[in-house]
């Protein structure tokens, strides 16, 4: 008996031991309740919460270290086949853009095209620009549309904002086009203004000159530049350029009338051979006529 006695005898006290202390928890949590927030329990809460702060934050940080380098042994331990995988994906979904890129804008091109055909009643081919020159003596360009889409030499060309040449050469399925800066190129033009008339020729400087005007006419920079149609070789009525420049007075035989064109021929992708049109622009105030429709010379 006394054997079993003692061998009892630290588990009553810890039983003991037990009961106080739920009952002094039972208590504090009575008082605590029962306290405002100046209360001494708050208090110590408090003391003791700032003392393990720090305490938290270092554990924090360890914590983001150990995720951190459990992440960089996991990219580590990818495979070569899967880091392949990765780099072509994104290969493809660069070309994808790119491509995409070059839809909008040619849509954005032939956007324009179609609003010039719009204005001047245009009916006639769409190219693309397969080919150009590379020295000033042949302006010209290739485009692949040819007899074969009803195309023939002679028929005017234009770009997004008008004319850029002239068909010279056909094949059934490509065309050359002589460009209006080349320096066997002239088209028969006249000053909107003034309807003063003048031929407007290519140079081997890349620039338009309007040349035939006559000594008395005033010309001033600015002045919007369309084929006239005279001779039939090109579509009346349709914009060449403005004038950029004016070397000498009205009256001077010899002066210069500089022609910006209205195309930038080297950014020049797609085009419109017309067949045939009908543009306002060209009519003569005074006659009240409207424009006549070209075709071939």
């Amino acid at each position: 008996m006394a054997l079993s006695f003692q061998n009892q005898g630290p588990a009553l006290l810890q039983r003991v031991l037990l009961i106080v202390l739920l009952v002094i928890s039972l208590v504090a949590m009575t008082l605590y309740a029962r306290e405002g927030a100046d209360g001494p329990l708050h208090r110590v809460q408090a003391v003791v919460s700032g003392a393990l702060a720090p305490a938290r934050a270092v554990g924090g940080m360890a914590d983001a270290a150990v995720d951190g380098a459990q992440d960089a042994a996991a990219d580590a331990s990818a495979d070569e086949s899967t880091l392949s995988g990765l780099r072509e994906q994104n290969e493809l979904l660069r070309q994808s853009l790119a491509q995409a890129e070059e839809y909008r804008l040619e849509a954005q091109r032939l956007q324009e095209l179609v609003g010039l055909a719009d204005a001047y009643s245009i009916e006639g081919q769409a190219a693309r620009v397969i080919g150009r020159s590379s020295d000033a003596w042949n302006q010209t360009i290739t485009i692949d549309a040819g007899s074969s889409a009803g195309v023939e030499t002679s028929m005017t060309v234009v770009g997004p904002s008008g004319v850029v040449g002239q068909v010279v050469s056909v094949s059934p399925g490509s065309s050359t086009v002589r460009l209006l800066s080349d320096p066997a190129s002239g088209a028969a033009a006249l000053i909107q203004s003034s309807r003063a008339e003048g031929i407007v020729r290519g140079s081997l400087d890349g620039l338009l000159y309007l040349e035939n005007i006559g000594a008395d006419v005033a010309v001033s920079v600015g002045d919007v530049v369309l084929t006239s149609g005279l001779g039939g070789s090109y579509v009346r009525g349709l914009l060449i350029g403005t004038v950029a420049r004016v070397d000498g007075a009205a009256g001077d035989a010899t002066r210069r009338i500089v022609v910006a064109p209205n195309e930038s021929i080297r950014s020049l992708e797609e085009v419109m051979v017309v067949f045939k049109a009908d543009s306002p622009a060209a009519a003569d105030p005074a006659s009240g006529s409207g424009a006549q429709g070209g075709g071939a010379s």
